[in-house]
This record gives C-alpha cells, structure tokens and sequence, in this order.
C-alpha cells in the first residue's frame, strides 16, 4: 500500500478537520476538572481573606484582655512652660504647679590659645572638677595640643563632660559642658596643664530644675520630674509666668475607642463572611463559600462566645453594657448605656472583659476561640491544607486524562491513517479497473 503523507490527500477527505473536531470533544472531559480546580483556588483565597479578617478581630480583643486599657489616666494642662504624661498608676486630681527655675547643665571653656600648640611636653594629668567636689583625672600624653586634649576627654566614658573647641576669633579655646544637668553634675574647672588654664568669665553654673505643686516645693536635677506626682511625668519647658493647672483624670475616650474598635472589626468580619456566603439566585454569581462546613463551625463558636453570660461580677453579658446582636449576627451599640457604663465602672468592665487572668474574662474566652481559629494548625489554615490537597489530586487527575485523550486523539489517527489509506487502495483499483473496462470496450468495438 502506498504510504500516505498527509491525512485526507488519499480519500480527499477532511480527516484533519475530523481529527481536530473529535479532540475537542475529548477535552470537554477536561471540564469538570478545571471548574473544580477554580473553585478550591477561589475557596483558598477566600479563607485567606476570612484569616485576615479574623486576625484583626483578634488584634482588638488582645487590648480588652489587658487590665492596662481600663486603668488608662490622661493629663491636661492649662498654662505654659509644662507638659504632663500620666500613667495608669496615677490618681485623678487637680494639680497647681509653678516653675522657678529650670534645670541646667554646667560649663566651662579655657583661655585662648593656637591650636597646635603643644600643651603637654611630657605624659600629663588634667583633672576635671565638679560642683560635688569630686574630680575626674584624664590621662593626656606627651605632645598633645588642644585637638588632643578634647578627643581624650571625649574618648573617657567616665569624664562627665563633652569636650569641644571653639574658635572665638584671636584663637581657640577648650570648651567643656556637663553631661547631665543639675548643680551636682555641673563641672568647675580643670587644672593639671600649665598652658591651659580656666578662664573664669565663662564658667555658667549647673543648677537644679525648681518647681511647686499645690504649695509644695521640689528640686529635680533634670528637666523630666518624674514621680514628683504619683504615675505622672512632668517635662518643664520654661519659667512659669503665672500658676500652670494640671488635671489628671480617667482616659474614658481610649477606653471608648478599644471597646469601638473591637466591635467594628467584628462587624467588618461578619461582612466579610456575609458577602462570602450569600446565595444571589439562579443565573447570578453566589459566595466564594456558601455552604462551607469550616464558615458555619466559625460562626456558631462566635456567636456562642458572644452571647454566653459570665459567671460572677456585676456585668455577665455584653448587653448589660449597651452591646446586642442584629439579626445579622452584627454587634450594635447603645452609646448612652455604654457611655454610662465607661463613666461609672471601669472596674466592673475590667473585670468582665479582662478577669482576673487571661483566660477568665470575655475577651480570654474570644482570644481563646480566635486562636484555634486562626492559628498556624487551626480551622482556616486545615481547610486551605485540605483544599490545597485536592489541588493538587486534580492535577494529577488532569495530568492523566490529558494522557488518556492524546492516545484516543492518536488512536483516531492511526485509523483514519488507515482508513485513508484504504480508501485510496480501493480508488486506485477502482480507476484501473475503469481504464480496463475501457480497453476491453474498444477492443469489441474494433
């Protein structure tokens, strides 16, 4: 039989055409394989979106577990020279204060002279001395010039100043400046090198930051008194010219701003599962996981958290508080009963969201829940295992059916091959039988 070179050219048939059409029915196979594999790749990022959005609840629920948020103090100054830092440990009051004098470091610089003049022929001591009466010795070797006595100074951990020269026209001249403030720390004087003296004009005398609370007087070395009021920090910025008010008072907006803070990123999540989860009808396209097993177990174990009472203290529900459930499991807020409740019992609010341990209170119970939820081997991370699996297996099923449909594809091939062949065959035969019978008619003829 002849060999044939191209599908068609012995029958004069479209068998390629043929070939083509019957491979892509063989594809439609393919299909459901496909549709399959999209919807656990679109489950897989939807659950990387409900985790995110669980995770930010689990953010907010951490700052109600902590006794810190409700214990938040807050300052406010009226007047200027004073700005007040208040921590939890302070107590609500009011508080008059006045500056008389702010702290200082102390300073000192030496007489003019060339900067390359050697002060120290031999190995020498300067000594450093302060207010306390205590000095420093600095060990300065042989040649040294000015430039050398500074970076020794300023090489001493220990000397208490920093060293610096200062050009003032004629010549240079050794400036030293404490490295604290207050009169204890404030540097006199220095001797030891004959040609580097004191110039007393420029010694400026290190003081103490003086002050007065509510008639009281206080000394402070530094300018942040610290402690001077109970959890209060004081930063004194200038010289009182009139009486400085100070108000210490409980932080009711953070406390407020925590408890809003939580409630809107639960509902933001309960939108997110919401929009997931929503069916549209027929011919319309619905949530990435309606009907997910992995959604419902998450939604039942908050709803459940949320709406259980806690055993002891004045408040066992978040409704007591003003916070209720719509019916589409979003939290809603009574402001002027939560505001009630900010206003007279940060305690028993305390007590209800963060109990007397992390686990006791309602956001221990919520934090506990969130993290079996969220955590690295918890319910969002084993359902994207789990879907990631059956990625992968519907690869691998796809893998062998495209093989399946490349040997069907190659099996129609080879029989039309052979079909084209034959039909070829039978053509040729055919013509010279033709041209037989032809011959045999003429012949008759004749």
């Amino acid at each position: 039989m002849a060999s044939i070179s191209a599908l068609g050219v012995g029958s004069g048939l479209n068998l390629s055409g043929l070939i083509d059409q019957l491979k892509a029915a063989e594809q439609q196979k393919l299909v459901p394989i496909l549709e399959q594999q999209s919807a656990q790749k679109t489950k897989i990022s939807a659950y990387g979106r409900l985790q995110s959005a669980m995770e930010r609840v689990q953010t907010s629920v951490v700052a109600l577990n902590e006794g810190s948020t409700f214990k938040q103090q807050k300052s406010s100054v009226t007047g200027e020279g004073v700005l007040a830092t208040a921590k939890e440990s302070a107590s609500p009051g009011r508080y008059e204060i006045s500056v008389t004098q702010l702290a200082r470091a102390g300073s000192v610089a030496s007489n003019s002279m060339a900067l390359n003049d050697v002060l120290a022929a031999d190995a020498s001591t300067l000594t450093l001395t302060f207010d306390t009466a205590l000095n420093v010795n600095i060990d300065i070797p042989a040649g040294s010039t000015l430039a050398d006595v500074r970076d020794q100074i300023n090489a001493d951990k220990e000397s208490g100043v920093n060293a610096s020269l200062i050009n003032d026209g004629a010549g240079y001249r050794l400036a030293l400046s404490s490295k604290e403030t207050g009169k204890e720390a404030a540097v006199t004087g220095f001797s030891g090198l004959g040609s580097l003296a004191v110039d007393n004009t420029t010694l400026r005398a290190g003081r103490d930051a003086e002050l007065d609370v509510n008639g009281i007087a206080i000394t402070s070395k530094t300018n942040k008194v610290e402690e001077a009021i109970q959890g209060v920090t004081l930063d004194l910025t200038a010289v009182s010219e009139s009486s400085i008010t100070l108000v210490i008072e409980r932080d009711q907006d953070s406390l407020r701003g925590a408890i809003d803070d939580f409630v809107k990123n639960f509902n933001e999540m309960k939108s997110t599962v919401g929009r997931m989860t929503q069916f549209n009808g027929a011919g319309e396209i619905s949530g990435e996981l309606i009907g997910d097993r992995t959604v419902r177990t998450i939604e039942n174990r908050l709803r459940q958290d949320i709406s259980d009472s806690l055993a002891g203290g004045d408040i066992q529900r978040l409704s007591q508080i003003g916070i209720t459930l719509d019916r589409q499991g979003r939290l809603e807020i009574d402001d002027d009963k939560l505001n009630a409740a900010i206003a007279t019992g940060p305690e028993a609010l305390s007590s209800f969201f963060a109990g007397d341990s992390k686990e006791a209170g309602f956001a221990g119970r919520l934090t506990t829940t969130l993290k079996e939820i969220t955590s690295e081997d918890g319910l969002i991370s084993s359902s994207i295992s789990s879907a990631e699996l059956r990625v992968d297996s519907l690869d691998q099923r796809k893998l062998r059916m495209e093989g399946s449909i490349e040997r069907s594809v190659e099996r129609y091939r080879k029989q039309f091959a052979q079909l084209d062949g034959m039909i070829a065959q039978m053509n040729s035969m055919s013509s010279y039988l033709g041209q037989q019978f032809d011959m045999l008619s003429n012949m008759q003829k004749k």
